[in-house]
This record gives C-alpha cells, sequence and structure tokens, in this order.
C-alpha cells in the first residue's frame, strides 16, 4: 500500500525545521500562561471546532465520584454526551485535511466497519502549579545536545521544551511529558487475526518514573528517566517470564539496560540490547520494542523533522472506552475495535517525522508522530516500511487521570495495514482494577535483577 504522506501546514512563526534552536526568548516564553497554556499549547479555539482551553478542573471534576490511588476504572465526566458528526468511508474525503495517511487508509480498508464519531471538544483539565513552573524553566533554558540524544539545562516534571522549534525538541516532549511517577496494573492484549481469531496475552506491567516524583520536580534532568518491570502472566507457555529495565535520560553516554528471566532456566541473564525493532511480547509482531506510547528509547536511529501544527481528530477523552462495564467481546472486533467505544475530538497536533538514517537498520523506514499540543504525548502514528510504503497505523486514547492530575495511556491499538490484523493493547476494562497510579509504593529496590527471579518463582 503506497502512500503520500499528507501536507502539513506549517505553524505560524515556525523557523526551519532543520535548524537546532532552543532556549526561546524570554519575550516569547512569556506568553506561557497567557495566550499559551502553561506548557505551551494554543489557548484559542479555532473556527473549525477546536475547543477553547478552559484548564477549570485540576484533579477529579466537581460530582464525580473517585477514590485516587486504588486502580478505579476511569469515570466518564461527559456522559451524556452524543457525536456532533460521524466520519464514514462515504464522507471521509470531505475531512480528508484533518485525517491522516493511516486512517484514511482504515477507510479503505473497512469501508463498512471503521467509523470515527466525532464529539464536541473539550480542554478542561489543567496540571499542577509545580508542573507549569516546570515548563517555564525549560522553555528559558532547556537545550538539544549530543545530535539529538541528550538534552541539558532541563529540569523535572514537565515538558522540556514547551514550544518547541524543531524535530528532536518535540520528540523529546514525548519522551519526558508529565506523567504518572509509580504506575502498577494488569493489562490484556488481544492480537486479532484478519479471520478474527484472537490470541490473548496479559502482563502484569511496573514503572517508576523518576522524572515526575514529587521531590524531584524542578530539579537537573539528569541519571535515570525511568525504571520498568514486565511480568508475563498469559499466554501460558510463556507464563513467568520476567524483564526489568532502566531507562537513561542521556542517550549520548548511556544506553537502556534490560535484564530478563527465563522460568524454564531459572536463570536472569544481561540482554545484549533491548529495544528499537525487536518484537514486542504478545503482539504477533504487530509491535516492536520502540512503539509502546508510539516512540520510546534512543532516538539514534532516524532524522527527526518537525513538519509543523496542524487541525486533527484524534483520540481524545477516553473514559466510556475505558470504563469497566466495558466487554472485551463488545470491544474487540475483526478488522478495528467497535467505533461504539471511540471518542474522536479535533485538536490541534504537531507532526513530527523520523527517517531512517544511512547505514541504520529498522523495519520502519518512516515514522510519523502526532503529538497533541497540550500534552506533549504522541496520540497517533503513521509507519512506512522500507520502501515507503504505509505499513502500520496506530493510536492511543489518552484520558487525564485524576490520581496523577495528568494525562494518562490507556488502550492502544496498532493495525497491520497489509493483514487486516491489529493489536488491541493495554486493555484492563475486565481486570478487578484499572492502573494504579501513584500511590508512591515502588521503590528502585523493586527493579532489580534478582528482584526480576523472585517475580519470575
Amino acid at each position: 500500500m503506497k502512500a503520500t504522506m499528507t501536507a502539513i501546514p506549517l505553524a505560524v512563526g515556525l523557523l526551519m525545521a532543520g535548524a537546532a534552536l532552543a532556549k526561546v526568548p524570554a519575550a516569547e516564553a512569556d506568553k506561557l500562561g497567557k495566550e499559551l497554556t502553561c506548557v505551551g499549547a494554543e489557548k484559542a479555539g479555532s473556527k473549525d471546532g477546536v475547543p477553547e482551553f478552559t484548564g477549570k478542573w485540576l484533579g477529579t471534576p466537581p460530582g464525580v465520584q473517585y477514590t485516587p490511588h486504588v486502580g478505579q476504572h476511569p469515570v466518564d465526566p461527559y456522559p451524556n454526551e452524543k457525536p456532533v458528526l460521524t466520519i464514514t468511508a462515504e464522507n471521509q474525503a470531505q475531512y480528508a485535511a484533518k485525517l491522516s495517511d493511516g486512517q484514511k487508509a482504515l477507510f479503505a480498508k473497512f469501508p463498512k466497519t471503521f467509523r470515527m464519531d466525532i464529539y464536541p471538544g473539550h480542554r478542561d483539565f489543567r496540571y499542577p502549579d509545580s508542573v507549569c513552573e516546570s515548563a517555564k524553566k525549560n522553555a528559558l533554558n532547556a537545550e538539544i545536545a549530543d545530535g539529538g540524544l541528550s538534552i541539558k539545562g532541563a529540569v523535572k516534571g514537565a515538558l522540556p521544551f514547551p514550544i518547541p522549534k524543531d524535530g528532536h525538541e518535540a520528540l523529546m516532549n514525548n519522551m519526558f511529558p508529565s506523567r504518572a511517577f509509580n504506575e502498577n496494573k494488569v493489562a490484556d492484549i488481544a492480537n486479532v487475526l484478519s479471520d478474527g481469531t484472537i490470541s490473548w496475552g496479559r502482563q502484569r506491567n511496573t514503572n517508576l518514573d523518576y522524572g515526575n516524583l514529587p521531590d524531584q520536580i524542578g530539579k537537573p534532568l539528569e541519571g535515570l528517566m525511568a525504571n520498568s518491570v514486565n511480568a508475563t502472566l498469559l499466554p501460558e507457555r510463556e507464563k513467568g517470564s520476567v524483564s526489568v529495565s532502566a531507562e537513561p535520560v542521556n542517550f549520548a553516554k548511556d544506553k537502556r539496560l534490560a535484564w530478563n528471566y527465563d522460568p524454564g532456566t531459572r536463570r536472569v541473564r544481561q540482554l545484549p540490547e533491548y529495544g528499537f525493532d525487536q518484537p514486542l511480547g504478545g503482539t504477533g509482531g504487530k509491535m516492536t520494542i520502540d512503539s509502546d506510547r508510539l516512540f520510546n528509547g534512543s532516538p539514534e536511529r532516524y532524522n527527526w523533522k518537525l513538519l509543523g501544527k496542524r487541525e486533527m481528530y484524534i483520540p481524545a477523552n477516553g473514559y466510556k472506552l475505558h470504563s469497566k462495564t466495558v466487554k472485551y467481546a463488545d470491544l474487540v472486533k475483526p478488522g478495528v475495535p467497535n467505533p461504539d467505544y471511540i471518542r474522536w475530538e479535533l485538536r490541534r497536533v504537531w507532526a513530527v517525522e523520523g527517517s531512517l538514517k544511512d547505514n541504520y537498520r529498522h523495519l520502519y523506514g518512516k515514522r510519523v508522530l502526532f503529538l497533541d499540543e497540550d500534552t506533549g504525548h504522541a496520540v497517533m502514528s503513521d509507519l512506512y516500511d522500507a520502501r515507503g510504503s504505509l505499513w502500520q497505523y496506530a493510536y492511543i486514547n489518552y484520558y487525564y487521570a485524576f490520581d496523577t492530575k495528568a494525562w494518562q495511556a490507556g488502550n492502544a491499538f496498532f493495525f497491520d495495514l497489509n493483514s487486516g490484523g491489529y493489536v488491541a493493547y493495554n486493555l484492563f476494562q475486565e481486570r478487578p482494577t484499572g492502573p494504579v497510579l501513584n500511590k508512591g509504593d515502588l521503590k528502585p529496590s523493586m527493579f532489580t535483577p534478582e528482584a526480576a527471579r523472585n517475580m519470575g518463582n
């Protein structure tokens, strides 16, 4: 399937994408918290329907019954809203300028079952003042260094580049956003084949993010970025496998380290390399390790180019999807997930293109990321093979987590546009609890090779 990248208009005032820029002028940084939100998004709405930023809620909204830090499933603050527009294969040409190549490909491949229900837009949640303070410092001081492999002058707790000027800066926002500092969850994975057959997997994921620990916010962004543990619970043949990893801040100086416990040999060994295009377990090869959260790990294999800012229909405010009343049998359907559960809104995004460097290898010859301007998180991605043909489309359903006062990655869907299969990733609707966020009970000692051995046993 050959695709041509949709033309993307440059944001007003955007400088040449190839220029290595940082430390925005004080006059520009002063716009943060005024005409821009404190993390750099335009506050104003648009004539086409991007909502105005209100930021009226911090944490749990009034009238919502929610107990934080115990894994309660998300509660929808907009439970009675109906779509204002439905995009289908029949009318999608009218909205082509606000769709990605991957979305258009889904309409072409599944004209009878794929649709996008567009809901009223809401930008009602905000970050704590401490995040805003860190973002302002970063706007004035942070710089890309080491050819895009590190950052200097940044502090923890907020986007390093709230006003990004090139592709590396925008990419680093996706890697170092404000998010949960503690996360513990059991999540299901459905590998859906083109005939509707489903292979199920299940993992326990535990993450400790040092960049967002409350006592670290505002301190220099250095050292370890995060620790994580992934323990396989299903399928039975892989049950007991445990991997632990350590993610650095500076990829020029350090690399991601990982260890794996094999229940067959009852031994832990350090992995010689972990990440990039190695297959992610339980996904049938439809996801690579570095496609979790649409991109993670060292950016070294790609040239990153900022294509500009544009308005797009993206998944947003995904509360309905993550309700504990949703059953997998109703959601996970052949071809595409049941569109009744997916909420799309019109938003502004930064588009970033990664093109594989000469003399480097990766399954994806090009990847285009679309980052929500309100959060810096990559919410959608078009993925191309080495020949330049569109191969995969992926999107993540984010929601504002009341526990963290920040946005949380929910269910993600990765579509193989050649085979017609897809992976439904990070499902937790049928788990007794959703993600347990910011409980504050995770320690570095829980992320060692010995800890992996103990967990596997």
